[in-house]
């Protein structure tokens, strides 16, 4: 699974001309759920990325979390994510999961934030999104759990 991380002070998305999803300050979540992946990657992911702390404090250090500071998450499913682009130029996307168990993971992993206490708001699963940010640093995270297990 993958996830890229924007700091936001505010994001939306919209589906077919209405806002599916919004949030004020936050995290814009792209997600990507390779095959392979579970329910103990969707678990680590969502617990990564609500303890994250790379808001500023007092002292202008990245040191505050969602939780600290009142965010939310704006979670975007982006199978593009899974992208294999190393031969030729056009990309396959042989690595992602297939729609029905994505969505499954999708879902997962946004319950695990919102368990985690995290006010999470949604895009529409496999629909054409137009995603609207205001980065804030601008921070951008990747995190990979394939290379976040092998930390554990």
């Amino acid at each position: 699974m993958v996830a890229v991380i924007q700091r936001v002070t505010r994001a939306s998305v919209e589906v077919e001309g209405e806002i599916a999803g919004k949030i004020d300050r936050g995290f814009l979540v792209l997600l990507g759920v390779a095959k392979g992946d579970t329910r103990v990657e969707a678990d680590l992911l969502a617990d990564k990325i609500c303890g994250l702390r790379i808001f500023t404090d007092e002292n202008d250090k990245m040191n505050l979390a969602l939780g600290d500071v009142g965010g939310s998450i704006l979670a975007i499913s982006n199978f593009t994510l899974l992208a294999d682009a190393s031969h030729g130029r056009r990309p396959n996307f042989m690595n992602a999961q297939l729609p029905q168990q994505a969505d499954e993971l999708y879902r997962h992993f946004v319950r695990r934030c919102r368990i985690n206490g995290i006010p999470t708001e949604t895009g529409v699963f496999g629909a054409v999104m137009q995603v609207s940010i205001e980065n804030n640093g601008p921070v951008t995270i990747i995190l990979d759990t394939d290379r976040l297990k092998k930390k554990v």
